[in-house]
């Protein structure tokens, strides 16, 4: 039997990548590069990946080349090469995050004809070891030390029929839905938000002074662990300083000066009380 692994995000495949190297754990990986949790699902007179390369361009700062997806013609390949190759089977490393669980409802639509194929190796409020063989949830396939991909790898599951009909509803309604983003809410369950979701948080790191836009998106992954990584929340400080709602200037962030009055006035208001 060969096994093709399909992860999301380079980062987080690195310890499966080194088990095989090892010779730990058999077969082939190929990486999902898109967090399909962020940004619209379908764009109107676009492919499905033109519309997520069109979003993910948009992201990025003025000057760069346009960003290319192709996750959804790789999985093709992947989809041909089980019907070309009966003894091919397919596991998907699911962590508990957003991008991980709509991957899932993703992969389960497309190759929805390969059904007794797919397995999914959930991790999901289960216990490993870490590097100091103390007892840890890992929050990412990447957290997992590569001596502990042995352990991980019997946990995968084949898909059952019930999971085909009951999860896979899912990719449909978040086509429908097409939120600006989805964020995880425990299990498998998503819930939409506005784009701007994260706005908010990012301006409680934002003062008066002048200070970097990268800290402030440092800060704020950091202490929220935020799932979208620092290019999306570097866009969303460009988009409210174009709304007026922030000053940005050559890689510096500051509230505009009424807001930072208002924020002093509160915080005294406060400290008075």
């Amino acid at each position: 039997m060969s096994v093709i692994h399909l992860i999301v995000g380079d980062l987080t495949a690195t310890p499966v990548i080194e088990a095989i190297a090892q010779q730990t754990l058999e077969g082939e990986i190929v990486v999902l590069k898109d967090i399909l949790h962020v940004g619209p699902l379908k764009t109107e007179g676009m492919t499905f990946s033109e519309g997520r390369g069109a979003f993910w361009t948009q992201t990025q700062p003025e000057g760069q080349s346009a960003a290319e997806v192709d996750d959804l013609e790789r999985l093709m390949a992947v989809s041909s090469r089980l019907s070309n190759e009966p003894e091919a089977q397919i596991w998907f490393w699911m962590a508990p995050t957003p991008a991980d669980v709509t991957a899932y409802y993703w992969l389960l639509h497309f190759l929805r004809k390969h059904q007794g194929r797919f397995s999914v190796i959930n991790i999901n409020g289960l216990p490993f070891l870490d590097v100091n063989g103390k007892l840890f949830y890992p929050e990412s396939i990447g957290h997992i030390p590569v001596k502990e991909i042995a352990k991980a790898k019997k946990l995968a599951r084949v898909t059952t029929v019930s999971e085909w009909e009951t999860d896979g509803d899912e990719w449909p309604r978040l086509i429908a839905e097409n939120a600006g983003m989805r964020i995880h809410q425990g299990g498998k369950k998503l819930a939409p938000q506005t784009i701007d979701h994260y706005d908010i948080l990012l301006l409680t790191f934002i003062t008066g002074q002048n200070q970097k836009a990268t800290k402030v998106v440092n800060q704020a992954m950091s202490k929220h662990k935020l799932p979208t990584g620092d290019l999306f929340l570097h866009w969303r400080l460009r988009e409210m300083a174009a709304a007026g709602k922030i000053e940005l200037n050559k890689g510096d962030v500051k509230l505009k000066e009424e807001q930072a009055s208002a924020a002093e006035h509160t915080e005294n208001d406060t400290t008075t009380g």
